[in-house]
């Protein structure tokens, strides 16, 4: 997998501070009925100004020359729930296809599975350690939406945990900034399209004492040629979420237009192609709320999130979003 690319950072920031305390309640549960009624903070960095909107306010608040950049990449139905021979269950969350039918997968509990074991229509092939398999899958998944541990409610529509442009079928958890657009709000912006499938750090909390410390797993991106080309050439470029940050300033720094990236952001990061930013509220210590502090700022972050919390927005996946002009 190698180790994370880090571009003139601080890598000896203490991950700690990523810290910072959160009501439970307001963890969002379940998506709004509407997609673009959430609400929208608002941060531009030139001036410190401040806004509190909603989010199908974005046309207004962006530039008119700006491109909006998404990631069109499909959550897989990737939680396979099995039983297990004389009783208790185990299950499976398949975080990328490796070669034809064999997978990389989390499973649990990993202790009481074996080298070889058959459940279903899995086989487990080599453990890779901290709950990591290399399994091989009959057919095509079908399993649950992936929900993260921290939704705790049941989702009675799966089609609320992907966006209305996912195309090619491969993460393990969603594009979250993207789930708030409607084909409408995005009709009324100039866009384009990256993709880069979601893979194990999205549910893997920064352990280490320092950033430095910390290996980002490659996840697998794909960029196409008029696409970049659009992209380059554009006066400002806004980008939708972390994961398509990613696959930008990647290329911008001379990686080829398929790939793996292992770029992980963190303060300090000159941003090369990435003029504005909308990201949904991260949990503490997880490399995605390391890369907003790095576009927006350490402590300009801390106060937008301890704001955030003051004015009750809703936290995570099915939460609100924040625009960093």
């Amino acid at each position: 997998m190698g180790r994370s690319l880090l571009f003139n950072q601080d890598v000896g920031m203490k991950t700690s501070e990523l810290d910072y305390e959160l009501p439970a309640e307001l963890i969002a549960q379940r998506p709004l009925a509407r997609r673009d009624d959430s609400r929208l903070l608002v941060y531009e960095r030139s001036t410190g100004r401040v806004e509190h909107t909603r989010f199908s306010d974005l046309p207004r608040l962006l530039p008119p020359e700006t491109l909006v950049v998404v990631n069109d990449t499909r959550v897989l139905p990737a939680r396979l729930k099995l039983s297990r021979p004389g009783g208790g269950e185990a299950e499976v969350l398949l975080l990328e296809r490796l070669e034809g039918d064999q997978w990389e997968a989390l499973a649990r509990p990993s202790r009481r599975l074996k080298q070889g074991m058959q459940l279903g229509a899995v086989e487990f092939l080599e453990s890779r350690g901290e709950g990591r398999w290399r399994i091989k899958l009959t057919g095509e998944p079908a399993g649950e939406a992936p929900l993260p541990p921290y939704i705790t409610e049941p989702l009675p529509d799966p089609d609320r945990y992907q966006t209305v442009y996912a195309a090619e079928a491969g993460s393990a958890a969603a594009p979250t900034a993207g789930l708030h657009f409607t084909p409408e709000l995005l009709g009324r912006l100039q866009s384009e399209r990256v993709r880069l499938h979601i893979g194990l750090d999205t549910f893997r909390p920064i352990s280490a004492e320092t950033l430095g410390g910390h290996e980002l797993h490659s996840e697998r991106y794909e960029v196409y040629a008029d696409a970049w080309e659009r992209i380059g050439a554009a006066p400002h470029v806004t980008a939708i979420g972390t994961t398509t940050v990613r696959v930008l300033e990647s290329l911008a720094r001379g990686a080829p237009r398929a790939g793996r990236t292992s770029l992980f952001v963190t303060p300090g990061f000159e941003f090369a192609r990435v003029n504005a930013l909308v990201t949904n509220f991260h949990l503490p210590r997880s490399s995605l709320l390391a890369l907003v502090m790095a576009f927006a700022g350490i402590e300009e972050t801390r106060r937008l999130y301890a704001l955030a919390i003051e004015q009750r927005y809703r936290f995570y996946s099915f939460g609100d979003a924040m625009l960093i002009l």
